[in-house]
């Protein structure tokens, strides 16, 4: 009877401290955040050529990367694949109903509310939010960043800010080419391989799609683009364990942003959209 009680006790006394450490956790992300979102004007101010050669590298890449053409050509390749997806399953889908003609709403409808920004945001973890939390880190277990504190120079202005603020103005010119490529790749795939007319396509696919649902949707985008930034930089700046433990970061990062650019998307969409979805399919 002693020792069950003994065990019990032991068994939530190590349950107490795992929830201890996971709020200790989360407290110390949000202050991480709240510091690196604090210091963006000392960045911009202070140190412009950095942010400028950030921007740069988060667009066309480096390395290896660079001969592709960088996160530019990644995303707007995996937005364009997605939305002849979506022309091909909705010309089909409408097909089987006799509404074929409605794949022009189907593609201004899907690819802004849904597919462009959810796309978009998983190429930018896989791309920028990845090659960030390899840089900080590797700079974090060669103790790099120790060096930078001692000659009083500000880690998460200079490292973190910095990549914080590229990325965001980067995420603009990268999600208009994303857009423009889904666009292009619905039309495409409509009017070319499933050879729908030109006019009736262009006529639902401009009557349904909504000036303010572009302009939402790079809101969404640019959210996604910070809570990115901010995941990988934090697990980055805070990797240990040699070059085993940036690993490890980089794949807790990329699964922790991947759950953030879902999330963004479902609380977006309700704050904007509701219950109604915001458009009536009725002439």
């Amino acid at each position: 009877m002693a020792l069950a009680l003994t065990g019990r006790f032991r068994g939530t006394r190590r349950g107490a401290r795992k929830f201890s450490g996971a709020i200790d956790s989360i407290g110390d992300q949000a202050l991480f955040f709240w510091r690196a979102v604090a210091s963006a004007p000392r960045a911009l101010i202070h140190y412009r050529k950095e942010t400028i050669r950030l921007i740069a590298e988060i667009a066309m890449g480096s390395g290896a990367l660079a001969i592709i053409g960088g996160t530019v050509v990644i995303v707007a390749f995996l937005t364009l694949f997605s939305g002849a997806v979506i022309a091909v399953q909705g010309f089909s889908s409408l097909g089987n109903i006799g509404v074929e003609a409605l794949t022009g709403f189907f593609a201004a409808f899907i690819n802004v509310r849904i597919a462009a920004p959810v796309i978009a945001g998983i190429g930018l973890a896989a791309t920028i939010g990845a090659g960030s939390t390899a840089q900080l880190g590797a700079m974090r277990v060669s103790e790099e960043i120790d060096a930078l504190e001692s000659m009083a120079i500000p880690s998460i202005p200079y490292l973190v800010s910095t990549r914080v603020m590229a990325g965001m103005i980067a995420i603009v010119p990268l999600y208009s080419l994303a857009v423009i490529a889904s666009f292009i790749a619905s039309r495409f795939a409509t009017v070319v391989i499933n050879g729908q007319s030109g006019g009736v396509y262009d006529h639902y696919f401009s009557t349904f799609l909504m000036p303010t649902d572009i302009l939402w949707s790079f809101a969404q985008a640019i959210v996604m683009g910070l809570a990115v930034m901010l995941i990988h930089t934090y697990y980055g700046f805070n990797a240990s364990g040699g070059p085993v433990g940036v690993g490890v970061a980089v794949g807790n990062a990329v699964r922790t942003s991947l759950i953030a650019v879902v999330t963004v998307t479902l609380l977006i969409s309700l704050a904007i959209y509701g219950g109604s979805g915001n458009f009536n399919l009725s002439g």
